[in-house]
């Protein structure tokens, strides 16, 4: 019997969730180092699974499978393809800078303030939530991903609510009242949608007879199982819902603006670079998979719906005061981007976006823990409290310079190979679509380089003229990341060697090609 790498990569964070969480409370600092380690063996065991995947392989591989519940077919089934291991490995990169990035963010505050929860469950819920996003990219049974798709909202919901942002402009009890309300507001909204998803895992499996995401797309495969065209564009739908609030998807969107806003800056990467790609991903696990003619049946609506995505983020993100709010319109805007590619039903665009996935992630934590080691320097979020910060903070300017650079997916940076691979994708059999979408781009370059020069550049402000550049600690997050950017810029090729050829096998899944050229290139 071969070592379960996928149980493991899984298990550890949680393992490590639970021994952090039992640290005595007197000693904070053991409960912080406790949760790097866990993160980086995470991380490590992340890259025994990237080295052992060959691309050219089985499409599912490393995979496990063992009964659980025997009575209604569930079975504790893993397995990863390119798209999986990928976001897999992004996951397990990104947390040990969330831990790192948050060392300080759950300390007790000076005045002896009881409202925040121990600083050893805060990153015990961190890697709680790691546990379940890896379990949701491994999981090959629809009813065992659904378990883990819900469950991460609990660990989400006290890390928005217990351990909000402590820069609020309008005093601790309105900060208090607005962290619950967001909170609430992403449980509400997350929850409606599983539970729709909920009817349709169980219509799933009186349709089909189990819960086995390979049985189920090799029998409609091979025509063994014929679903009535209505009850496959319901069960589509009830899927795709649940998976558009968690992307998030307009106008199921609402709920990420307030969450990210009232969350530390760690926490709001972890939202919109972590587990916000559990729906962008389930999009191409299993709806295409399962219901490819519903896929195709709902493509139109969806474009519309990804390019309203598209331009109204990028819109509302030009007119924000509050800079997280900002990055999370900019978020929303991304994500149009990533559905459209994968709906764009093309080579280019399903490659594109799973990159996008992986590249977004990458790029929104460099911007995100840059701004939170900026808001925690002043106290405030508000971009008119800021100016000629650069003067006095040149690594810290430049830092959040280069992340909005790659927000706006400049040339070189690693988000301009998977926007543009999107684009392409998407003009090539919806060439209006693509166009307007390429809109995205100049409001991209406006609200980025807008919040640039009102933070960074002019007369120093005297709230700021005392700022401290970045520290070893905040260099040891940022640094890595921004190598990252550049260079997955320069060279994608390893991230698309993974993904490609999972990508072809999901286009086939939904028998689609790539449109022919309108002119022949010459020979």
């Amino acid at each position: 019997m071969s070592f379960p790498l996928l149980t493991a990569t899984a298990a550890l964070p949680a393992i490590g969730a639970i021994a952090t969480a039992a640290v005595p409370a007197a000693r904070r600092t053991a409960a912080k180092w406790l949760a790097l380690f866990f993160s980086l063996g995470t991380l490590a065991l992340a890259i025994a699974v990237l080295v052992r995947f060959d691309p050219d392989g089985d499409r599912y591989q490393l995979t496990e499978s063992h009964s659980w519940i025997s009575d209604f077919g569930v079975r504790y089934e893993l397995g990863v393809d390119g798209i999986g291991v990928a976001l897999v490995a992004l996951t397990a990169l990104l947390i040990p800078f969330i831990v790192l990035a948050g060392w300080h963010d759950a300390d007790p505050l000076e005045t002896g303030s009881r409202r925040w929860r121990p600083t050893q469950g805060f990153f015990a819920l961190i890697l709680a939530v790691e546990a379940m996003v890896i379990l949701s990219f491994e999981a090959t049974d629809v009813f065992l991903f659904y378990i883990f798709f819900e469950a991460m909202l609990i660990p989400m919901y006290f890390l928005i609510g217990g351990f909000g942002d402590r820069a609020h402009e309008h005093g601790e009890k309105v900060a208090s009242t607005q962290r619950s309300y967001a909170a609430v507001k992403f449980l509400l909204y997350n929850l409606v949608g599983g539970l729709i998803m909920l009817a349709a895992v169980i219509g799933l499996y009186v349709v089909a007879g189990n819960f086995s995401l390979q049985e189920i797309a090799e029998a409609r495969a091979n025509g063994s199982l014929d679903m009535a065209t209505n009850t496959e564009r319901w069960l589509f739908l009830g899927f795709f819902f649940a998976f558009a609030v968690k992307a998030p998807l307009w106008p199921l969107h609402t709920w990420l603006p307030n969450a990210m806003q009232e969350a530390t800056a760690p926490v709001a990467v972890l939202i919109t670079a972590v587990v916000d790609k559990v729906g962008t991903f389930a999009m191409l696990r299993f709806c295409l998979q399962l219901f490819p003619e519903a896929s195709k049946w709902a493509t139109p609506a969806i474009l519309v719906l990804a390019l309203i995505s598209i331009v109204y983020g990028a819109l509302l993100a030009v007119g924000q005061r509050d800079i997280k709010r900002l990055i999370a319109y900019a978020s929303i805007s991304h994500f149009g981007f990533i559905i459209m590619g994968i709906f764009a039903m093309t080579s280019q665009g399903q490659s594109g976006a799973t990159l996008y996935m992986v590249n977004h992630g990458i790029s929104t934590a460099a911007l995100m823990l840059v701004a939170g080691f900026l808001i925690s320097r002043r106290g405030s979020r508000l971009i008119a409290d800021y100016g000629g910060v650069q003067k006095v903070a040149p690594v810290l300017a430049g830092t959040f310079l280069i992340g909005g650079l790659a927000t706006l997916s400049l040339p070189g940076l690693a988000p301009f190979v998977s926007e543009f691979l999107v684009l392409v994708g998407t003009f090539t059999r919806y060439p209006a679509i693509g166009v307007i979408a390429t809109f995205g781009i100049v409001l991209a370059a406006l609200y980025t380089l807008v919040l640039y020069q009102r933070t960074m550049t002019g007369p120093v402000k005297p709230e700021v003229s005392a700022m401290p550049d970045l520290r070893v600690r905040e260099i040891a997050v940022v640094a890595p990341l921004v190598v990252l950017l550049v260079f997955l810029g320069v060279y994608p090729k390893p991230v698309t060697d993974i993904v490609n050829p999972a990508v072809k096998q999901t286009l086939s899944d939904v028998q689609k090609k790539d449109p022919q050229p309108e002119v022949e290139a010459a020979k």
